[in-house]
C-alpha cells in the first residue's frame, strides 16, 4: 500500500535556509522535522507547503537542482503572483518565462493564476491561442493581459 508520494528536494548545503524562506513566503508552511548532522547543521528536513509536504536534504554538490522539476502553485490573484515571486526570487533567484522561476536556492516554481487554466481551455481556440500567445511573452503572469488577450 502506498502511503504518499512526497518530492524530495537535493541541495548542496543550504535547505535550512531554503525552508526559512519558505516559511517568510508561504504564510502557511509547517515544519514537520530537522534531522540534523552531528555538528548540528541540516541533514534532512520535511516540510509541508500549503499542504504540500517536501522534503529537502543537504547531500553535497553531487546532484543539482534543475527547472526540469518545479513546483507550481496556483493562485487566484495578481497580488499573490507578484508577492510569491517576488519573495521567491528575493535574494539571487531568477525569472524565466511564462510565470517560471528559479529561487535562489535552485528549486524551479511556477506561479500561475486558477484564470489561466480556464482561458486556456475555451473550447474557442482562437482565443486559447491567443491567451497561449500572450503567456508566452509574459515572464511574470499577469491576469489582466490574459485576459486581454482572450477578449481579443
Amino acid at each position: 500500500m502506498i502511503l504518499s508520494v512526497t518530492p524530495f528536494l537535493w541541495f548542496d548545503d543550504n535547505a535550512e535556509d531554503a525552508v526559512t524562506r519558505y516559511q517568510e513566503v508561504f504564510d502557511d508552511t509547517e515544519v514537520h522535522s530537522m534531522n540534523r548532522h552531528p555538528d548540528g547543521s541540516l541533514f534532512i528536513a520535511e516540510i509541508s507547503v500549503h499542504g504540500q509536504r517536501l522534503t529537502l536534504m543537504n547531500a553535497g554538490p553531487v546532484h543539482r537542482l534543475t527547472d526540469a522539476f518545479s513546483l507550481a502553485v496556483s493562485v487566484e490573484t495578481q497580488e499573490e503572483i507578484d508577492r510569491l515571486t517576488q519573495g521567491l526570487i528575493a535574494d539571487g533567484g531568477r525569472l524565466t518565462m511564462c510565470g517560471w522561476l528559479v529561487d535562489a536556492f535552485g528549486v524551479s516554481w511556477q506561479i500561475v493564476p486558477t484564470a489561466l487554466g480556464r482561458l486556456l481551455s475555451d473550447p474557442d481556440r482562437g482565443k486559447a491561442e491567443r491567451v497561449r500567445e500572450a503567456m508566452m511573452g509574459m515572464v511574470i503572469l499577469d491576469i489582466g493581459g490574459l485576459q486581454a488577450a482572450y477578449d481579443g
